[in-house]
């Protein structure tokens, strides 16, 4: 696997924001889903995805760039020699075990206890006891607003072309780990596999804005609705709902929909959903309605200016 910096294009020192931002472009670029049918590409988004993967979680960075763990996130065996490990008092059990001393014995510490393990060099190892827990990755995937909101059921391309199936919670917040168990690395020995966790990356919606467990959509409404008032649909994140406007509605008025907002994953309520009024003036093209204000305010002067104190 090439280095991920390179592949996301960015440099050695670049910030969480700079390397979050270079993925997303890219992602966007080269999902699966905006290009079907193309291998390449495909590919491409793979190898985006997994060095967004290493480079996002600050442990794993920090690890790679030590040199601990490959491009990959594999660990890198930690080169120890016989005559290191012979001379220490962990290591005096092994002083005896080689002839000729020190003469270029060069066998990775690691690979000679696997050796062991596996019941070589002495013939007496119990390899069948040896147990490792796999190590668990990590993931990053990108969600829609009203999946977040809601739930939902998302699948997962990994950086090998395996796929996960993660169940997104209603009320999932942007950043928010999700865990899957057993989903990580395999187990040595019959030992468990590792977990994988999921971060989510909630995308912004076109009108929709989260404001804790509240939603907020700003509604641009008539003329004639906001003087004589009516019934208007209004989308939600469960779908579109009838809303009376009242008469002699203003801009930056607000209506509240009880229980039309982001589900509390404690508490198991939902938050409202907050809708602001924008009143849009019509384009008056025969000048009629310049006309019809004409008359009315000749005779209907009033002061919004002087009522809000900036008169």
């Amino acid at each position: 696997m090439r280095d991920p910096y390179e592949i996301l294009g960015v440099a050695k020192n670049a910030t969480p924001d700079q390397i979050k931002k270079a993925y997303r472009k890219l992602a966007k670029k080269l999902h699966p889903d905006l290009n079907p049918g193309k291998k390449e590409i495909e590919a491409q988004f793979k190898e985006v995805s997994g060095a967004n993967d290493l480079l996002s979680d600050p442990d794993k960075r920090r690890r790679f760039d030590a040199g601990e763990i490959d491009a990959a996130g594999q660990e890198r065996p930690q080169r120890q020699y016989y005559r290191q490990y012979a001379q220490s008092d962990d290591g005096r059990r092994y002083s005896g075990d080689f002839a000729g001393g020190d003469a270029g014995f060069g066998e990775d510490l690691f690979a000679e206890m696997f050796a062991r393990a596996r019941g070589g060099r002495g013939g007496g190892g119990a390899g069948g006891n040896f147990r490792m827990p796999g190590s668990d990755v990590t993931y990053s995937l990108d969600v829609p607003f009203a999946d977040a909101a809601i739930g939902a059921r998302k699948r997962l391309t990994l950086p090998d072309g395996k796929t996960l199936d993660v169940n997104i919670p209603a009320g999932t917040e942007d950043r928010q780990m999700l865990r899957l168990k057993g989903q990580g690395h395999p187990g040595h020995g019959g030992a468990p596999a590792g977990d994988a966790y999921i971060e989510i990356h909630v995308l912004p919606h076109a009108y929709f804005r989260r404001k804790d467990n509240d939603i907020h959509l700003d509604l641009p409404i008539t003329l004639q609705e906001a003087v004589l008032g009516g019934k208007v649909e209004v989308p939600t994140v469960d779908g579109k709902v009838s809303v009376n406007i009242p008469a002699g509605s203003n801009t930056g008025a607000s209506l509240r929909l009880k229980g039309k907002g982001i589900l509390d994953q404690r508490s198991k309520q939902r938050g409202d959903q907050y809708v602001h009024l924008q009143v849009i003036l019509p384009d008056d093209a025969d000048g009629t309605l310049k006309e019809a204000l004409k008359d009315w305010a000749a005779s209907h002067p009033y002061d919004v200016r002087g009522k809000a104190g900036l008169g």
